[in-house]
């Protein structure tokens, strides 16, 4: 008896799921790229929205800085780089030098409790390089009478700064971690935000106020693009896997009706002969 070869398998039983699942998966993989792409623009509109709502608010006259009352709502949505204005006395006794690199070139954060009527504000004051680290060496900044403090309202800065943590015990900061330098200093009732100061002098000339770097990575638009044209790519990989897929099955069906017509011919050659 003469066998019919069936080469990798009967299409309908082997081939033919093959491909219903690869198409599955390709589909899923570009229904995903897509969905990253889509993800990407509507951050891209957050993060203009974001810039525009920033951008309004440290042009706008300063407002009172937020109460007690107001502290648990604070957020970054809708209060940070809000322009404030607090009245007060520095602790200078209490301040904290916080570690920064500024366009003026490294050195320290001043960082001074503010005793308002309400609470205490913790208060960037500005930089000082490593050479004013001494209070004394710029007592001429260190007024000791009330005093009126604009800025940006800035949010806490926990944990430390990139590959180092701060320690309080040391007294090593890189970070302006409101909570953290409120409990090294024994501030009761503190805000838990504190504000960059603008850049009103200071009597000597320290700190320097007013640098205040505003700045948001807004790489959306090229990241969707790449998503967008990874799904197109593959898109294009698996539609032409299909095609060629189903070439093939075209020609393994030419190929057993050419069988069928040999085998047809041979057996008529036999009852002929007979």
């Amino acid at each position: 008896m003469t066998r019919r070869p069936v080469a990798g398998g009967s299409p309908a039983v082997s081939v033919r799921p093959r491909l219903i699942t690869i198409g599955v998966v390709w589909a899923t993989c570009v229904a995903v790229l897509l969905a990253l792409g889509i993800w990407q623009v509507e951050r891209r509109a957050w993060k203009l929205d974001l810039i525009d709502r920033v951008e309004r608010r440290v042009h706008t006259e300063a407002v009172p800085v937020p109460g007690p009352a107001s502290w648990p709502g604070t957020n970054r949505s809708d209060d940070e780089y809000r322009r404030v204005a607090a009245s007060g006395r520095f602790l200078h006794d209490r301040e904290t030098l916080v570690q920064a690199v500024t366009v003026e070139g490294p050195g320290y954060w001043v960082v001074t409790p503010l005793q308002t009527a309400e609470g205490v504000v913790l208060v960037n004051r500005g930089f000082v390089p490593a050479d004013r680290r001494d209070p004394e060496s710029r007592k001429a900044g260190n007024p000791a009478d009330e005093v009126r403090v604009t800025g940006l309202l800035r949010l806490s800065e926990p944990g430390g700064g990139f590959l180092r943590h701060n320690d309080p015990s040391g007294n090593r900061w890189y970070s302006r971690d409101v909570v953290a330098i409120a409990a090294a200093r024994g501030l009761a009732h503190a805000a838990p935000f504190f504000v960059d100061a603008d850049a009103t002098p200071n009597p000597g000339g320290f700190p320097v106020g007013g640098l205040t770097v505003i700045s948001f990575a807004n790489n959306h638009l090229v990241y969707a693009l790449t998503w967008f044209t990874l799904a197109l790519m593959l898109a294009g990989a698996g539609l032409q896997r299909l095609r060629r897929a189903y070439g093939g099955l075209g020609s393994s069906a030419a190929q057993g009706l050419e069988w069928d017509h040999r085998q047809a011919d041979i057996r008529r050659h036999e009852a002929s002969a007979s």
